[in-house]
């Protein structure tokens, strides 16, 4: 009984003991890929650093017999076998009680033990691939966040740094990867053991195994560092983009960071059965097919751009999370907000006509949008149990995180953000790090109040909205909690302002700290600027910060004035429309408003801008048939007439010479005229679409407009006549393309007939859709049926819960419930979820209530807005 109350104090924590501390580990393991388990063992050198009688250390999903523990201290001949091994289950721990306390220094703990290849896409799992028409296992890992352990019993924290042997007994004829390269093979007839070169020192969540049959294609780094993309066999052609990419991306990382490459490989290989876009395991990344993948024929612009931005998000963690890795996972932002801001700087350096950083606008949105929710929490989150980190790989680690470093830099000045980032990245290699490090190194690279400005938007959630006025040549500033219910929450921040006026040669910055404040700018010439009609003023300018900014009326319609006569970078453009979008959903702005903003918008020049016009008119349109269905053909013919000159300009075939920007542009355009109702588009999109169904390599249907053509022919598509939606099906069965599989999975469900998109929502739980791409067809589901894709997942809830786990899970919750726009629907699903909330989705689905509640209640004020009808008649009319 005493023994068990030992034991009883490691139950329920969030972190392990420090009293062994793992200095190397020499793993073996043994997968069987036709029985889909595996054998292992792990000799751990440790540091015993207090006196104890038990070792503590992560295990989960494993078989470990007590009989396979031992623990040996250096420097003598004596083996301690165990008294106990306890499998704590609902912590994920081993607790081993030896009968004596163990010596002080280094020792070794050695265990074996068995698991199984799971389908759940972590630990170390199976994903199913096609070879020579015959279906076969590969055996993959995904560690991160929490899970080397279901693979082997380790200390799986991030702080607990280590060096890896690993040596791994295969099936002769497979390729096996891990993280350093191969040193050694011996063919022992049906197997072979594959010895790999001891690993610099790393965290175990970014260890990696892969043992399958592949192809690859390689180069070398201007260093001499080879690098490979490996592919399922027959695809290796389609991995040539992506190693151009990482080859270049290697070489400015290693500039910017002013620290080499770590490893002697960096090998990048295609998963089919991913659950997230890519990881960054050291020296062996792993990634969707999606993410890694470019067909010159079949794939779009979108697929490429795709492709170069994760590449080069991922091969930045191998400074920013593996050679300097967060302490704890409290810190995870670091590492995810960080990469996803260098990727884009990556991406600029190469592909300069792609206008990345105008694009990264679409990252901040998201993080706002997520951000303005009371649900939401601070970037620098508190983790307290496993099961709560998989859900902090948010808009808020990534997107919110991203924005803010911008923000940082844009204020710090590019090349004291890059020479004091080499500071720190110098300063912590080999070693782990927290926010306040990151601050520390900034501030004393640029001389400016770091930790002071970064506090307020690190370690408290939300946003300000800065309201704006001018009063006797003065600016009036004002700000506020941001939050899209219309509440107004507690939150300050210190706000860089940057302000210009009237022209962008007129620029003004300053530290805005207060609550409110009176600026006097009589040094930009602000009472003359102000005689003149052409008269603005335009806070945030770019949108490099991360808050919105509320207009006065006359501010406002001074601002409009300037986009119609092309006064405003596309950034800015694109920042008005989205704060007044923002506004109008927390029932600060009138919809007639935001409506007769996006009006002006009827020249726009930039894709960003324009694609953002049209997410934000469909989405005003699916409010519109909850709140005012009568109004919505006149919604409906005016944003038509808008979106019309576009097309017709841009056309269905690409011109000769014709950017990057236009081939996004064109299948964002085209898809929205068909999701509204165009019969021009329609007709047209199924003309091409026959053709190409005799003939998938005409060029009447280019990748870049598929999708268009596809939610096109979903428009046609009835209970009484499936024959589009079947087409759709052969083209999926027929293509081994996952981009192409990903288009038609993204379009099934954008039917009117809501028997059509129930018949969709069935085929994602069919084995024909891996589980990873169910999330394509579920934002695919059509305006007027979320209703019916709620009763689906209420239905099968039970089955979704056992069969997918961690964002996945997460996204269906989302995804699902987040679009309905009713109080009832939001009573329903806190009914629904009250009995069946786990911590893996509590803060998802209370999020996704949040958002039902906010829709419910700008319906009311769509409702309550009596010049509607008029203004949208004027607005249909004049288009």
């Amino acid at each position: 009984m005493a023994a068990e109350q030992t034991a009883e104090q490691f139950r329920g924590q969030a972190r392990l003991p420090h009293f062994g501390t793992p200095r190397r580990y020499d793993l073996r393991l043994t997968p069987d890929l036709a029985a889909c388990a595996f054998a292992g063992s792990v000799a751990v050198s440790l540091a015993v650093a207090a006196p104890t009688r038990f070792l503590v250390l992560n295990a989960a999903e494993l078989h470990v017999a007590p009989a396979g523990v031992s623990f040996a201290p250096q420097g003598s001949d004596q083996v301690l076998q165990p008294l106990e091994v306890t499998n704590v289950p609902e912590d994920e721990i081993l607790i081993i009680r030896f009968n004596e306390v163990l010596p002080l220094g280094e020792g070794t703990l050695t265990i074996a033990f068995q698991g199984t290849l799971n389908d759940k896409m972590h630990g170390f799992y199976r994903s199913v691939y096609e070879l020579n028409g015959e279906k076969k296992n590969m055996a993959v890992t995904q560690f991160e966040p929490a899970d080397a352990r279901r693979c082997f019993p380790c200390w799986d924290e991030p702080a607990f740094k280590a060096v890896f042997k690993i040596t791994l007994e295969v099936p002769s004829e497979t390729i096996a990867l891990s993280n350093m390269p191969v040193i050694e093979e011996k063919i022992n007839g049906p197997t072979k053991i594959v010895y790999f070169q001891e690993s610099p020192i790393m965290s175990t969540y970014l260890v990696a195994v892969i043992v399958g049959i592949f192809d690859y294609v390689e180069d070398f780094t201007t260093d001499g560092t080879r690098v490979r993309v490996y592919t399922q066999v027959g695809k290796s052609a389609q991995g040539k983009f992506a190693l151009e990419v990482a080859l270049k991306t290697l070489v400015l990382f290693k500039e910017y960071f002013a620290v080499p490459y770590p490893l002697p490989k960096m090998d990048m290989i295609a998963i089919p059965d991913f659950a997230s876009g890519a990881m960054e395991n050291y020296g062996l990344v792993t990634y969707r097919e999606t993410a890694l993948l470019f067909d010159e024929r079949h794939s779009a612009a979108a697929n490429k751009q795709r492709v170069a931005v994760v590449v080069a998000h991922e091969l930045a963690h191998q400074w920013f999370g593996n050679l300097v890795t967060m302490e704890w996972w409290t810190h995870l932002w670091l590492n995810e907000g960080f990469a996803t801001w260098v990727s884009y700087l990556a991406a600029d350096q190469f592909f300069p006509e792609w206008n990345v950083w105008t694009q990264f606008l679409e990252e901040s949105t998201t993080g706002f949008q997520l951000d303005a929710l009371a649900g939401s929490h601070p970037i620098e989150v508190d983790i307290n149990h496993v099961d709560e980190i998989d859900e902090i790989f948010d808009a808020i680690s990534y997107r919110k995180g991203a924005s803010v470093i911008r923000m940082l830099q844009s204020y710090l000045g590019a090349e004291v953000f890059q020479k004091s980032l080499a500071a720190y990245i110098k300063k912590f290699a080999y070693s782990n790090a927290k926010t306040e490090d990151l601050w520390a190194a900034l501030e004393e690279g640029s001389g400016e109040p770091v930790r002071t400005l970064m506090h307020s938007w690190t370690k408290q959630q939300g946003y300000p909205v800065v309201s704006v006025k001018l009063k006797d040549g003065k600016v009036q500033l004002e700000q506020t909690q941001f939050l899209s219910s219309g509440s107004t929450g507690a939150g300050q921040w210190v706000v860089p302002v940057t302000l210009c006026c009237c022209a962008y040669s007129r620029q003004e910055k300053f530290l805005f700290h207060g609550k409110q404040e009176d600026f006097d700018l009589s040094g930009l010439g602000l009472t003359e600027c102000q005689k003149k009609c052409s008269f603005w003023i335009k806070l945030n300018v770019n949108q490099t910060s991360f808050y919105r900014v509320s207009y006065d009326d006359e501010l406002a319609s001074r601002l409009r004035y300037a986009i119609e006569t092309n006064k405003l970078s596309a950034a800015d453009r694109y920042g008005v429309l989205d704060d007044a979008y923002a506004l109008c959903m927390a029932g600060k702005q009138k919809l007639v408003s935001l409506l007769q903003l996006i009006s002006v918008y009827k020249d726009e020049t930039e894709y960003t801008v324009l694609a953002h016009v049209i997410t934000t008119s469909l989405h005003v349109a699916e409010m519109m048939a909850v709140a005012a269905p009568e109004e919505l053909v006149n919604l409906k013919k005016f944003l038509i007439d808008f979106l019309e000159p576009f097309a017709l300009k841009l056309g269905w075939d690409a011109k000769s010479g014709e950017g990057h920007l236009n081939a996004l542009l064109r299948g964002t355009l085209l898809t929205a005229l068909a999701e509204l109702g165009h019969e021009t588009t329609i007709n047209e999109a199924v003309r091409r679409f026959n053709v190409f169904l005799e003939d998938r390599e005409t060029p009447l249907l280019p990748p870049d407009v598929r999708k268009a053509a596809y939610v096109s022919l979903m428009q046609t598509v009835s209970k009484s006549n499936k024959t589009g939606y079947e087409s759709l099906l052969k083209i999926y069965r027929e293509t081994d393309l996952s981009q192409e599989k990903v288009r038609v999975l993204g379009s099934l469900a954008s039917c009117p007939d809501p028997d059509v998109v129930r018949e969709a929502l069935d085929f994602i739980l069919s084995p024909e859709v891996r589980n990873q791409d169910a999330i394509f067809l579920l934002r695919g589901v059509s305006p007027g049926a979320h209703e019916v894709a709620w009763q689906w997942l209420k239905e099968n809830w039970d089955y979704i819960l056992g069969a997918y786990s961690g964002t996945l899970l997460t996204y269906f919750v989302n995804i699902t419930v987040s679009p309905l726009a009713t109080d009832e629907h939001g009573d329903e699903v806190e009914e629904f979820f009250k009995s069946r909330t786990k911590a893996n989705i509590a803060r998802t689905v209370k999020q996704s209530i949040e958002r039902v509640r906010i829709s419910a209640q700008w319906v009311k004020n769509i409702k309550a807005e009596a010049d509607l009808g008029s203004v949208l008649k004027k607005l249909a009319h004049k288009h």
